[in-house]
């Protein structure tokens, strides 16, 4: 008989939603730590989690010996939920209150929380979808029935689920800009839903050689309007992490930055190898944005790189005058200081990237399993994220 069989288990649904509310749990992740470098579950403060190796854990013959407290009820996670099963048995021995991560962090991965944030005017409904574990965002706006997806990522359910909820359907789905740490789900939503997908053109290709994709896209260019409900979303080219990026601009109080302009940190213009190009093209998106945007629009962005991004209630935003004083990029005033700042925080682009955009302008097609492997850990798509690792 399996020892393990009867191990308590949670789902990973279940541990976000209790740990975004708050509840007092402990993580131990039993995989190496090399492996959990590269992400973990990062909403659980460091004394309440800890990295201990499965064969380290089962060898320990007391609680004392682990560290970890019995009185604090303790989630196991491994790779698939394996090991993290046999270690949990062995914790419960040990006369602490375990279970084990259904799934593992494969299922932690893919795990997405909705959250409501400030209705600006022309919506009802403005939700913002954090993937844990790739600390990706991603968004619904709904407005007197009609609904956009912005950034969805492939598996939409919680993003279907959501707009079911608010009574809208979906006329469109638009990504700021081709994603390069995971796979986007627009192209499918929008064949699914037989609805618009909206992207900038200079984005409708491979970015390191130029081979035009073969994605359906409806072309967005700076200045257009998304119009849904009584909604007119704004598109506003922003360069620099992409050459087709763009940011929407939601009733002059909102805007939805993408990689543009993270709440730490900005993109990074070097993951197709044109760093000297796109840097050039980032400043100067920078500088547009601070001639012409007010210091009380809100940010919203596509990444965060840790948890401290987040806000007290779990929303990541801030206001962009905000940022102006506490994102370091945005505080040069030389193009030249902010490139040489900008070529000092550039780290070895992750290999998987390469191929992500490939399926993202259509090129590759993949199947579940291989995009589960190419999207494993948290984004490195940030400047001040990528320089501090």
């Amino acid at each position: 008989m399996d020892i393990a069989s009867n191990v308590p288990e949670i789902s990973a649904l279940e541990l976000a939603v209790q740990l975004d509310a708050g509840e007092a749990l402990q993580v131990i992740d039993v995989r190496p730590p090399g492996v959990v470098a590269a992400g973990r579950i990062d909403l659980v403060p460091p004394p309440r989690f800890r990295n201990i190796a499965c064969s380290d854990l089962i060898a320990c013959p007391t609680l004392a010996r682990t560290g970890i407290d019995p009185a604090i009820p303790a989630t196991v996670v491994c790779s698939r939920g394996h090991d993290s099963r046999i270690a949990a048995v062995h914790l419960n021995r040990l006369g602490c209150r375990a279970n084990s991560l259904r799934g593992g962090m494969a299922a932690w991965m893919m795990v997405v929380l909705g959250r409501d944030v400030a209705t600006p005017p022309s919506l009802d409904r403005f939700i913002q979808f954090d993937r844990l574990g790739k600390g990706a965002l991603g968004y619904l706006l709904a407005s007197d029935g009609e609904a956009v997806f912005v950034d969805p990522p492939r598996d939409g359910t919680a993003y279907l689920r959501a707009a079911a909820q608010a009574r809208a359907r979906i006329v469109g789905v638009a990504d700021t800009h081709v994603h390069a740490d995971y796979i986007s789900g627009g192209p499918i939503l929008a064949r699914t839903l037989q609805v618009p997908y909206y992207l900038h053109p200079r984005d409708a290709l491979y970015p390191y050689d130029g081979t035009v994709g073969r994605v359906d896209f409806r072309a967005i260019e700076d200045g257009d309007t998304v119009r849904f409900g009584r909604c007119a979303l704004r598109v506003l080219h922003t360069p620099g992490h992409t050459e087709g990026s763009v940011s929407y601009v939601l009733d002059d109080v909102a805007a939805l930055t993408g990689d543009f302009i993270f709440v730490d940190s900005v993109g990074r213009p070097d993951l197709a190898g044109k760093t000297t190009e796109w840097t050039a093209d980032l400043w100067e998106s920078l500088e547009l944005v601070k001639r012409t945007w007010r210091s009380s629009l809100t940010i919203y962005p596509a990444h965060y790189a840790s948890a401290r991004e987040r806000r007290p209630d779990g929303r990541v935003a801030a206001s962009y005058g905000a940022l102006l004083d506490a994102n370091h990029a945005l505080t040069f005033t030389d193009p030249a200081a902010f490139a040489q700042w900008v070529a000092s925080q550039t780290t070895a682009c992750p290999d998987a990237y390469r191929r992500i955009k490939a399926v993202n302008v259509g090129l590759l097609d993949v199947d579940e399993d291989a995009a589960e492997e190419l999207e494993v850990g948290r984004n490195q798509c940030g400047l001040a994220a990528a320089g501090k690792r």
